[in-house]
């Protein structure tokens, strides 16, 4: 069943021709990924489906009753509610149905005090039973609980729901308006960028979240790997029009290239048959007797079909000039501090950069990776330690917001131009050139320009005059996918030093050397790729969780040793054992011993049973959790692991569990342990 439908759809803009007789259909369960430079219209095609762009020419057809959800990559929400207000009122028609409600409750008890006829109560009862079977509908797949679940997974914290929603940042106000069309689970989903104001572990849970979603969406990102885990279907915006494409982005870009070869081969076969026809043409033109020969050829010609082949579109290119020399440590951050009001981001932390290392900063949004960037650039004081530079370095800088505070009525060239004005007027125009602004592109205003011409323009102005230390913050953010894998292969020919912060895993898998996780007031360092960092991190949790159950094995060892030794005094000075061998005693001291030992062993039961019972269980208990945990560790050992999201994550979680329960038992088995022995002691001295 088709849900919506573009047929021969055409837009201008002013004099710019956005779509051209553009058609596509979106049917149930369809996963799209929907790619294309910046600025070829793929966020005005998900305006023309979620009906907020006017047409010129063509149909849009939409399915009766459809529900289209489109997130957009800037919004405006209104506060005055809270975030959990916002989620659940989100949902179309349970408002209507509380209204309705509550007027059939009034017109009931009107009717009943009124007299009205049985019939006509039954039809009214009848009524209000449906309605609460529709609000109990509502409340199983629109409850509380999901849409909690839901804000947990994006991020948020136990009790962010009763916040106002004017109390968060734009970047936390993107995440719930997420929610809430996750939550609603409408019939078409319209994804821009979605990934943008997501962690690390966020953008893990929502990859999870869609896999398991099965209504259609569109998804626009600038993150290979994201989008090749949740599509099945490319639509491509190119030269030639619209696009589709089965599989992943992988495919795609097969697919295409296969597609070019194919049409570059057609094209020259026929050009060398075109080539032989007009030869003999023009050879045997003037001979009469040729001359049926000659016009069978020249209609032959003209028959011939061409071939377009495709028009390569313009990407990203840049290389990098050699860096200057720069001292081996690069930045030496010492005790570094950082707080706002009582809330301490850093309570003084220890960082070194050496020469040549590019280093990704990772970690959940709110931890400080920004701020920690910003307070190594200069542009955010810290209150405390100290945060050196070596001897000879030249920061660039490039932050999210560096593309809104460009001047809006410069142009490009003027924009690039002034960050460098010694640069010559042909090494600015190269750059801009190799930022896709050639030509009359150089001359346009910033204020015309897309988020992402603006993105590119400021990586441009960074670029123009680099230096040999880049900090760069989110620098694929507004970027579409080409441009964003092209900055990628750009930044690997950057032979100075590179410190960034980013969420998206193919530039932080490409770039990176060294990763950062900053996390709970610290910053954890890694010397290593970011596949190598998660599958270390793995281990480590492993690592840890046997180093803390070790202890607690050598503890039961010494103690269960020295039970013995206690157990050996004891048989030392039993009654009637004396050093030397044992004395005579007669028939009345043996009746008196052995009543005074099945008292001894009586009042031990009673004191030591118990004790000895419960250390029994919970080493059993113990043994058996350390016997799973074992084979838990071997199987997460095993790299396979950690490509399949839902096996690892599973596993992870028993052996966190596992790893929970053996922290409790452990203390305990210690506890009632140390009270068997003082038990026994106690008794050894009495008697």
């Amino acid at each position: 069943m088709s849900l919506v439908v573009l047929d021969a759809v055409t837009l201008f803009f002013a004099d710019r021709m956005i779509f051209d007789a553009a058609s596509l259909r979106l049917g149930q369960g369809d996963r799209i990924g929907l790619i294309g430079p910046n600025g070829s219209g793929k966020t005005t095609l998900l305006k023309v489906i979620a009906g907020d762009q006017e047409i010129d020419d063509g149909k849009v057809t939409r399915a009766n009753g459809v529900r289209i959800g489109w997130l957009p990559q800037e919004i405006s929400v209104a506060g005055g509610r809270s975030l959990i207000d916002m989620i659940l009122s989100s949902v179309p028609g349970r408002k209507e149905l509380d209204e309705r409600l509550a007027y059939m409750d009034v017109a009931i008890e009107k009717a009943t005090n009124e007299g009205r006829p049985e019939e006509e109560l039954l039809d009214l009862a009848s009524e209000v039973g449906e309605l609460h079977e529709r609000i109990d509908h509502f409340d199983r797949f629109f409850g509380e609980h999901e849409a909690l679940a839901i804000l947990a997974g994006l991020g948020f914290s136990p009790g962010d729901e009763h916040r106002d929603i004017a109390e968060f940042s734009g970047g936390w106000k993107m995440r719930g308006v997420l929610a809430g069309l996750l939550f609603q689970r409408p019939d078409v989903l319209l994804l821009d960028e979605p990934t943008n104001h997501l962690d690390m572990p966020s953008v893990a849970w929502f990859s999870d979240f869609l896999k398991k979603w099965n209504r259609c969406f569109i998804l626009i990102s600038h993150d290979r790997e994201f989008l090749n885990e949740q599509i099945s279907r490319v639509v491509s915006l190119e030269i030639e029009g619209v696009r589709s494409y089965p599989g992943n982005y992988e495919k795609y870009v097969a697919a295409r290239a296969e597609e070019e070869t194919i049409l570059a081969g057609r094209a020259d076969n026929l050009a060398r048959e075109r080539a032989r026809l007009t030869e003999f043409i023009n050879r045997f033109r003037a001979q009469a007797n040729k001359a049926k020969a000659v016009q069978s050829r020249i209609k032959w010609l003209e028959k011939m079909e061409t071939v377009d082949q495709y028009e390569k579109r313009n990407t990203m290119r840049f290389s990098f000039p050699a860096t200057s020399r720069v001292a081996a440590d690069v930045i030496q951050v010492t005790g570094l501090e950082k707080s706002y009001g009582e809330h301490v981001v850093f309570p003084g932390i220890d960082l070194t950069v050496r020469r040549g290392e590019k280093i990704g900063i990772i970690g959940v949004n709110g931890a400080g990776k920004t701020t920690l960037l910003r307070m190594i650039a200069g542009e955010l004081p810290h209150d405390g330690g100290t945060i050196k530079m070596g001897t000879g370095v030249e920061v660039g800088y490039y932050a999210q917001h560096h593309a809104d505070t460009l001047d809006p009525t410069a142009t490009v060239y003027e924009t690039v131009q002034r960050a460098s004005p010694d640069t010559a007027v042909s090494r600015v125009r190269s750059i801009c050139g190799a930022f896709m602004f050639s030509g009359d592109d150089v001359d346009k205003p910033i204020k015309v320009l897309s988020g992402g011409e603006k993105a590119r323009v400021a990586l441009a102005r960074l670029l123009v005059k680099p230096g040999n230390l880049l900090l760069m913050d989110e620098p694929t953010n507004h970027l579409d996918l080409a441009s964003s894998e092209a900055l990628a292969d750009s930044l690997k020919t950057y032979d100075g030093t590179l410190v960034f912060v980013s969420h998206n895993r193919s530039l932080i898998r490409t770039l990176a050397t060294k990763i950062w996780n900053v996390e709970d007031q610290r910053v954890d360092t890694y010397p290593g790729t970011l596949t190598e960092y998660l599958y270390s991190m793995a281990q480590r949790r492993i690592a840890v969780a046997a180093a803390d159950a070790g202890p607690m094995r050598n503890a039961k060892g010494a103690v269960a040793a020295k039970g013995k030794s206690n157990g050996a005094r004891e048989v030392a000075s039993a009654p009637g054992m004396e050093r030397g061998g044992p004395r005579p005693t007669s028939a009345v001291d043996d009746k008196q011993r052995k009543r005074r030992e099945a008292e001894e062993r009586q009042k031990k039961t009673s004191k030591l049973g118990p004790l000895e019972k419960q250390v029994a269980q919970l080493e059993e208990r113990i043994a058996a959790l350390e016997a799973e945990q074992k084979l838990r560790s071997a199987e997460l050992a095993d790299p396979s692991v950690y490509d399949e999201a839902a096996r690892r994550n599973k596993l992870l979680a028993d052996y966190q569990a596992a790893q929970d329960k053996l922290d409790e038992l452990n203390p305990r088995w210690e506890k009632t342990m140390a009270e068997l022995e003082t038990e026994k002691a106690k008794l050894g001295s009495a008697s």
